[in-house]
């Protein structure tokens, strides 16, 4: 009996007992699906970081205040130094823009969980509401949908003006009212509304799409009396080395800042990639861990279609017999009995695979409304191959257990 020859019997002893064969290939079904779901799900993931990142350029980095909470959270030791100052900011981007050909963006954050009104419409109260430059849309990624950034007169004159979040835009205006040139009230000030931002999206949950943005020194006034902190953002383009433009810019910082020799730096300086880089090295431990969690569900898998086949060696012990008294060795007995239990683990396997991307893309997309569908060729691979490592695992034992049968004794099994 040939190879093709013993697919076809597995084909047909596997039509003979549908519903089993069914229900043994669903369990090795489910077992695929969590593991190619839970590996594309992280791929879709990684996917939207690296898109969101990709907007803001190889050459970019941050410089910002203490970040108590931050620190708290990574372990850290918690530095009480004073928040960057509107003044230092600009010292910074004065010194960095004289000595390199670097574009700078001061912004602040005036408000975090602000509600906004239009006329009887209101915003759930988790609006941001940041004070940005002439720098500070390009820099950040944010694209105009309608309307006009805001204008250097805008900006020198602290107009109270703004431009808002397609989140926004929706909730105050549900798209049956052009926004733009309407006022809105924002922190109990109106604002002419002259432009709004394409919809962004955001991995973090930082809310990028609930985001209004108002001119700088606008920031600083409807701010009032509270103390600000300035976060800064330089893009050096035509940079090979920017690890050493950021030591630059670290010993600019500590000058404006008048940190002491010896001492550690009163901020924190980030590539705009690192969150990128750190999320990637996340995804690697994820990785692992959905692919035992699927393994492990494989094995369950695993024991219930031995299982399976030990019931079917059983019930075929008869014609075992009869086949060995026609001339099959055990060799072709037990290459049939392993061919059947291999392809039962691909069919299910085929269908856990379309589960699997279908799931894991879902998932991403719960997350990251930003992340694009992905049919990860990589997942897909490797499950088929896992499929054929335990449909061997799973009828070997089966198979050399029917081999091993004697035929005069098969032939009297009743």
């Amino acid at each position: 009996m040939n190879f093709l020859e013993n697919i076809r019997e597995g084909l047909r002893s596997i039509q003979s007992n549908m519903l089993r064969t069914v229900l043994t290939a669903l369990i090795i079904a489910i077992g695929i699906t969590s593991l190619v779901g839970i590996l594309t799900a992280i791929d879709g993931m990684q996917s939207s970081v690296n898109n969101s990142f990709a907007d803001l350029g190889a050459n970019t980095f941050d410089i910002r205040g203490p970040q108590p909470f931050r620190r708290r959270f990574g372990g850290r030791r918690n530095k009480d130094f004073p928040a960057i100052s509107y003044r230092e900011a600009n010292q910074y981007k004065k010194a960095i823009s004289n000595s390199y050909n670097a574009i700078v963006s001061i912004s602040s954050r005036v408000g975090g969980a602000v509600q906004v009104k239009f006329n009887s419409k209101k915003t759930n109260p988790n609006t941001l509401i940041m004070g940005g430059d002439e720098n500070y849309l390009n820099i950040k990624g944010y694209k105009i949908a309608t309307g006009r950034n805001l204008s250097q007169t805008d900006l020198d004159n602290a107009l109270n003006v703004a431009l808002i979040g397609t989140e926004v835009a929706t909730t105050l205006f549900e798209k049956k009212i052009n926004p733009i040139n309407q006022e809105i009230v924002v922190m109990g000030n109106q604002y002419k509304i002259v432009g709004v931002l394409d919809k962004k999206g955001s991995l973090t949950g930082s809310g990028d799409d609930r985001v209004i943005v108002v001119p700088l020194e606008n920031g600083r006034a409807l701010a009032a009396n509270r103390e600000l902190t300035f976060d800064i953002t330089t893009s050096i383009s035509g940079v090979a080395d920017q690890d050493l433009i950021m030591e630059e810019a670290r010993g600019i910082m500590r000058r404006v800042r008048k940190d002491a020799n010896g001492k550690d730096d009163s901020f924190e300086i980030e590539r705009a990639d690192a969150l990128a880089k750190d999320f990637e090295d996340i995804t690697g431990y994820l990785r692992v861990g959905g692919f035992g969690i699927g393994i492990i569900t494989l094995l369950g898998a695993a024991i219930a279609l031995m299982n399976i086949m030990l019931v079917s060696v059983t019930e075929r012990t008869r014609e075992i017999g009869i086949r060995k008294s026609l001339g099959a060795t055990s060799k072709v007995i037990r290459v049939q009995f392993l061919i059947e239990a291999i392809i039962v683990c691909v069919l299910g396997g085929i269908g856990g695979l379309i589960m699997g991307i279908g799931v894991g893309n879902l998932i991403a997309k719960v997350i990251s409304d930003t992340a694009s569908f992905i049919i990860p060729w990589t997942w897909m691979a490797l499950g088929i191959l896992v499929c054929v490592i335990v449909g061997v695992v799973s009828g070997i034992y089966p198979a050399i257990k029917a081999s091993r049968l004697d035929p005069i004794e098969a032939l009297r099994y009743e």
